[in-house]
């Protein structure tokens, strides 16, 4: 029995009070097996996994919702020609008793089968809506026509229709409360996928151009809600016990949240109310446009959303519930790294880099206010947003960044050759640092081409401001090879070579010896990010750059760890655990972190005195924080419950920071430790 009550007990969808219930009626049969009597049929039953998750969900249906038992049928029969298959609960229609209204699955099935299931179900019996949940996760649908199954917030009570559901007020509080990536345990890149399942593979159209489309108009929408966030803020703060909001148990925050008057809140629009397929466009489509002129530079003016009206209609229904701001962009970015198109990345060897490892290298490299920090491919700008987030305290959010802060901010710059991931990292890089951006659509490693590409209008009215602050730091102004970065973070595409005489021919690493007497045929293109990035740094500055093991053990690139131990002193080399990047490559990797010498001691900050001798520190990662198919492993508290953190967001299981002491101390910590230890300049207190 202790095992069953266990497994009860971490069923998250179900609440303290529905598990006692349960828990209180269970007993031992003379076989010696656990039952309790159903709620429905009033005979004892052996409780199963599968049968504890049924009885708990009536339970709900029955004090929650409302509904009489009566109304609610067990192992419902379903007639399809001369095959029968058997629905876990059926609700039916008060007025109509042998007329489906509801079908419920609560069996542990992979969602993608359940809801084919219940498709098949709500198509043989005419049933308007359909629940699918294995006790963890739960999603509800709305059987719109046979083809598409469009996913709604919630059922209705007894005494309400699917109309009162999908007209109620909707402010930032509730979406606070139910965010579908909470309550549901989804991903929105999960949710994406199942889209592409249901309409987005046969609707016509650019799946990657009209995704990005809705994830850029929610935002837009959520961030007109500022002023009832920092109502939110003000109340919850005003009302919390804590000393500080940061020690505000996440559960504890909704319910603070749960609290507040949302009467005079603005309504979110990004939602469909039940209005027609055709108002749903047009109003969505306003939004897009509001969000167009807010955020210029990343669609065209007269862009336009390309979904029908009624493959519209299930996205935006699928991704309403999904808040967007306040988050560390972990979310997104797995959205978006599914999204764009395999070649443009896949074969580059270019991947979004995991927020846990961004963390790692921030906390590391300790980024501070005024400094000048860049990434040369950038992807989706994950280590200068997280660079934003450092050296302004503030997350990504819809809250305004202090004028004070926004100068900081425009010294945090991003390159990248990907034009998508250019227009991906522009708009989360204008959120995060309100509204400016320095990412620019460069390709790093053939500067001497860069003013072909700036000198076109097209370009210059979209990347232009952000270029010119990047020419404030050439080292030479007659050249794009030097710049004068404090700070560089870069995870750089390794794999493929470069072969192209005129780019090779611009680098030291692409010759075969130091006089430069004959160059090679092809060079890996990581290799010359290697000294592209040091070219990128100042006397003093450093960086932490992300590379295949290999160039740190093959003795065939023994010429490559001279070259680096030449320009800079080697700080640290950490090593990654094999599913870090998966699952889009299971190549081993390391971070390695460098301070470039500088024997100047006029700014104590980037001092770096060149010696032979000096101590490197070491580590090996040993909890990714994923598993051997690349998704997110997350901890789990001492109730063997998945973890909060402050921000709402899960906490990934992995050694590689403290995670603001969600975990234990890692890598980070105990390099700090090492880094004042040495008097490091940028950690000496002095």
């Amino acid at each position: 029995m202790e095992k069953i009550i266990d497994e009860i007990n971490h069923l998250d969808l179900f609440n303290n009070a529905e598990k006692q219930r349960l828990i209180d009626k269970l007993r031992k049969n003379d076989k010696g097996k656990t039952v309790v009597e159903c709620l429905i049929r009033k005979t004892d039953i052996v409780l199963t996994p599968e049968e504890a998750v049924r009885q708990l969900y009536l339970d709900k249906l029955i004090n929650e919702y409302k509904y009489s038992p009566s109304r609610i049928k067990l192992e419902h029969a379903i007639h399809f020609g001369r095959e029968v298959k058997r629905a876990d609960i059926v609700i039916f229609e008060e007025e109509r008793p042998t007329t489906e209204y509801i079908i419920v699955e609560t069996k542990k099935k992979p969602e993608k089968d359940g809801k084919e299931q219940l498709r098949s179900y709500c198509n043989a019996t005419g049933a308007t809506m359909s629940v699918w949940t294995n006790g963890s996760q739960i999603t509800y649908y709305n059987r719109k026509d046979p083809n598409y199954f469009e996913e709604i917030p919630d059922i209705p009570l007894s005494t309400q229709t699917l109309r009162d559901i999908l007209d109620e007020p909707f402010t930032l509080k509730d979406l606070i409360i139910k965010d579908k990536i909470l309550k549901e345990g989804k991903s929105l890149r999960y949710i994406i996928e199942d889209m592409e399942d249901e309409v987005l593979a046969n609707a016509g159209v650019d799946v990657f151009e009209e995704c990005f489309k809705l994830i850029f108009t929610k935002l837009y929408d959520e961030s007109l809600s500022r002023k009832d966030k920092e109502i939110i803020n003000y109340e919850v703060d005003k009302n919390c016990e804590c000393d500080s909001l940061a020690d505000l148990e996440y559960k504890d925050y909704i319910e603070l949240v749960k609290k507040i008057n949302d009467k005079k809140f603005r309504q979110l629009e990004f939602r469909n109310r039940g209005e027609t397929d055709l108002e749903l466009k047009k109003k969505i489509q306003e939004l897009f446009d509001g969000a167009k002129k807010q955020w210029k530079g990343v669609f065209s003016d007269d862009a336009k959303i390309n979904l029908s009206p009624s493959h519209l209609s299930v996205c935006v229904s699928s991704i309403q519930d999904i808040k967007l701001f306040n988050s560390n962009l972990q979310i997104i970015d797995e959205a978006f790294e599914y999204l764009v198109n395999k070649s443009s990345k896949g074969e580059k060897g270019q991947y979004f880099t995991p927020r846990h490892v961004i963390d790692m290298c921030v906390k590391m490299l300790n980024p501070q206010k005024g400094e000048h920090m860049i990434d040369t491919a950038s992807g989706s700008c994950g280590f200068p947003v997280h660079t934003i987030f450092k050296i302004t305290g503030k997350l990504f959010s819809n809250a305004d960044i202090p004028d004070e802060e926004k100068d900081n901010v425009l010294k945090i710059f991003g390159i990248d050759f990907d034009e998508k991931v250019v227009r991906v990292a522009r708009t989360l890089n204008l959120i995060a640092g309100d509204g400016n951006t320095n990412v620019l659509h460069l390709n790093t490693l053939d500067y001497d081409r860069w003013g072909a590409t700036t000198s076109s209008r097209e370009w210059l009215s979209v990347y232009g401001s952000g270029m010119e602050r990047l020419e404030d730091l050439q080292a030479n102004k007659d050249s794009y090879k030097e710049f004068n970065f404090d700070i560089l973070m870069a995870n750089p595409p390794f794999a493929g070579d470069i072969k192209e005489q005129t780019i090779l021919s611009k680098y030291d690493l692409a010759f075969k010896d130091e006089n430069k007497n004959k160059m090679k045929s092809k060079v890996g293109r990581d290799i010359l990010f290697i000294e592209r990035n040091l070219d990128f740094v100042r006397p003093g500055g450093r960086l932490a750059i992300v590379l295949p093991q290999g160039r740190f053990n093959n003795t065939s690139d023994k010429d490559i760890r001279e070259y680096i131990a030449k320009k800079a002193r080697i700080l640290a080399v950490v090593g990654l655990d094999v599913n870090t990047f998966k699952p889009h490559t299971g190549t081993k990797t390391s971070v390695i972190f460098l301070q470039k010498w500088n024997d100047d001691d006029s700014d104590k900050r980037y001092y770096c005195p060149q010696v032979e001798d000096y101590p490197i520190f070491f580590a090996v990662s040993e909890k990714s924080g994923k598993d051997n198919s690349g998704e997110y492993v997350y901890a789990k508290d001492e109730n063997g419950r998945l973890k909060l953190d402050k921000h709402g967001h899960y906490v990934v299981d992995h050694d590689l920071h403290n995670h603001e002491k969600d975990l234990p101390d890692g890598i980070a910590e105990a390099f700090i430790d090492f880094a004042q230890s040495e008097k490091l300049s940028f950690w000496s207190e002095n």
